[in-house]
């Protein structure tokens, strides 16, 4: 069966809304679900910056692409100190506001500028094809926590922004840069 890329992007955004809302409104269940967020969402931007972002690069959207990465390396940092605060604690709720509002912001502008973008410059065959690998790419990395990406998904990351020298940057260094880059 065939999926159109960016419905397989939207069904996301819609499962992490919705475990938002279980996050916030049931305290009792963040033990089991934030880990379970925290792996979905890395393997989402995962997929997206090994398989999307490139597609919209080579369509046009490179401003768009550059400015999504930024906004990936951010949450992936919220999201570590997500995992970092006591379930019970004052500090989760405002960790986890910072998580939703940067997830909420994100997948607002995604579906306003980036997937329009897709479905516009992109033929249905494309976005199939597309949609096969970021699935594919996606069941790779369920599970992945954040700050475990591979030098290699850090050499990706610093494609999709831009960054020069990245090829001659260690994985510290490249952290490091990624850091930066979601900082400003």
């Amino acid at each position: 069966m065939q999926y159109d890329v960016v419905d397989l992007i939207m069904q996301d955004h819609r499962e992490v809304e919705r475990l938002f809302d279980e996050l916030k409104n049931h305290p009792e269940k963040r033990p089991l679900l934030t880990p379970v967020l925290c792996g979905l969402l890395v393997a989402h931007s995962r997929a997206e910056e090994s398989e999307v972002y490139p597609a919209a690069k080579d369509a046009g959207g490179d401003d768009e692409v550059e400015h999504s990465q930024e906004e990936h390396a951010e949450a992936e940092q919220l999201l570590a100190k997500l995992l970092d605060t006591e379930y019970d604690s004052p500090q989760f709720e405002k960790a986890l506001k910072d998580v939703v509002d940067s997830i909420t912001h994100h997948v607002e502008e995604e579906e306003k500028t980036v997937l329009p973008g897709m479905r516009q410059r992109l033929s249905a065959e494309r976005r199939y094809e597309l949609g096969e690998a970021f699935a594919r790419s996606r069941a790779d990395h369920l599970g992945e926590m954040p700050g475990q990406a591979t030098r290699e998904e850090l050499l990706l990351q610093a494609k999709n922004l831009g960054l020069d020298g990245a090829s001659s940057m260690t994985k510290e260094q490249l952290r490091k840069e990624l850091q930066k880059a979601a900082s400003s």
